[in-house]
């Protein structure tokens, strides 16, 4: 038995205080220091969120061993993440390093265009993510890409972000591949494919409405590219054979390969691609000094860019601008976040915060309206405070995978319901691992992108929608039949 079972219930004043207080430190926090709040003082307001929690928890019988235990499993939860943030910082430095990125940027130029750059922008994550799918993956790789063609474009950069994230995470919803799909999927107890096929009815009209949205904020007029087109062409290299890292993840990805594992392989190959396109920049890159072997130069040019980024110094400011970026070192920020955030969201689980606020909620709920939205608002409250998105998916589905049956609702209801709000709005809170990584790795702070993120907003409000008017709330045969 743990210890939270030994241990008297929370009262709800007692279980609103840990919540109250994070919400009101992180928006403190964002008040004073806005987007710089993530370099530090959004982890201090965590970490004070989380003694205040272990307070209430240590004055309901809780020992701190049993809290300290708690917050340590959280974060170990996480290291997963931690692990793929430092890949895909050391694919950044190496792909700045290779030219890859820039080159995702000249032909982007060639082929795209500011009127309908966005709606282009979400279509093309869209696709890829569903083949694939992991949301990670693709903002880490063909995001970065894409951020860089806004930059080079002049377009805005918090609606370019959320264009990726809107078509990264289709597929992260829907696809039969995408890891969160499938924990949706076994929390409510549903066969995978009948949860795809109930969500994908969701998430493809979530998307069409994104696509229609970033369709018309797309910016009309005439785009010169040549000069910055010339600039790069002066600089770097371009050819096809600097799309061989992206290759490389896309195949990993295809074959199921761990996050990780694909992307540290992407920025190995683009550190020895730029052995093949650019020696010479590397080796300047690295400073060895006389004396220093030429291999060995190479080598440290590379171990360079995976640690601390790549630094240009073409001398032409928007393609320094762009290709000055990366290293594992970049990332540390963004994990220092993570792991306050995990930590907090550990002993708030321990002490039954969430539990004794989402138990009354369930049982005042009565129709499905009520459950579906009480099931939403419990998955989004989740994902803030344990700051992790498979707890999100987990806590709640377990929480309602009675209660949903007993209303007479189909257990698809409910993965269709946890999915298609666990997922995408994970994204959309800074301190939540998603969130944190897409800000880390597209460089734009979550609450500037969140507001055009229309597929992670209009996802679980599509949701709601479908209970108020009826559409397929999946009801049991047998509550089928009394209502007819």
């Amino acid at each position: 038995m743990s210890a939270s079972d030994q241990s008297p219930q929370l009262s709800l004043i007692e279980a609103t205080i840990p919540i109250a207080g994070l919400i009101v430190l992180v928006g403190l926090s964002y008040y004073l220091f806005g987007d710089a709040g993530a370099k530090g003082p959004s982890q201090v307001a965590l970490v004070v969120a989380t003694m205040i929690t272990v307070l209430v928890a240590r004055y309901r019988g809780h020992t701190l061993e049993s809290l300290n235990e708690a917050a340590v499993a959280s974060v170990s939860s996480g290291v997963g993440a931690i692990f793929i943030l430092f890949a895909v910082g050391a694919l950044i430095g190496t792909w700045a390093l290779s030219g890859t990125l820039v080159a995702m940027v000249y032909y982007g130029m060639m082929v795209l265009h500011p009127s309908y750059f966005y709606v282009s922008a979400a279509a093309i994550c869209a696709i890829v993510s569903a083949g694939i799918g992991s949301s990670w993956t693709v903002a880490g790789t063909i995001g970065i890409g894409l951020m860089g063609i806004s930059h080079s474009m002049e377009l805005n950069p918090a609606i370019t972000a959320a264009a990726i994230i809107s078509g990264a995470y289709f597929g992260d919803t829907a696809s039969p591949l995408s890891d969160s799909a499938n924990l949706a999927a076994a929390a409510a107890g549903v066969d995978l494919y009948d949860h795809v096929r109930e969500t994908a009815l969701t998430s493809a009209t979530a998307l069409a409405i994104a696509l229609f949205v970033f369709w018309m904020l797309g910016r009309p007029g005439e785009f010169d590219s040549y000069e910055k087109m010339a600039a790069i062409e002066r600089a770097f290299h371009i050819s096809p054979i600097l799309f061989l890292p992206l290759v490389i993840v896309g195949a990993l990805a295809l074959l199921k390969f761990p996050p990780f594992t694909a992307v540290f392989a992407g920025a190995l190959v683009g550190g020895l691609l730029a052995l093949y396109a650019a020696p010479e920049r590397v080796m300047a890159f690295a400073q060895a000094g006389e004396g220093v072997p030429k291999w060995l130069a190479l080598i440290k040019g590379i171990w360079l860019a995976l640690a601390g980024g790549y630094t240009s110094s073409t001398g032409y400011a928007p393609i320094d601008q762009l290709a000055s970026r990366g290293g594992m070192s970049s990332m540390l920020n963004t994990i220092w976040l993570v792991m306050a955030a995990l930590a907090f969201g550990g002993v708030a689980e321990r002490a039954g915060v969430l539990e004794r606020l989402i138990r009354p909620i369930i049982a005042a709920a009565k129709s499905a309206v009520a459950l579906t939205t009480s099931l939403v608002g419990a998955v989004i409250t989740t994902s803030a405070v344990t700051a992790d998105q498979y707890m999100a998916v987990v806590l709640p589905g377990r929480m309602f995978k009675r209660a949903f049956p007993e209303k007479g609702f189909s257990p698809a209801a409910l993965s269709r319901a946890v999915g298609a709000s666990a997922t995408p709005t994970s994204a959309l809170i800074p301190w939540n691992s998603c969130g944190a990584y897409m800000a880390a790795t597209l460089g734009v702070a979550t609450f500037d992108y969140a507001p055009y993120a229309v597929f992670n907003l209009a996802s679980p409000l599509l949701i709601i929608a479908s209970s108020y008017l009826g559409v397929r709330t999946l009801r049991l045969p047998e509550a089928q039949e009394q209502a007819s």
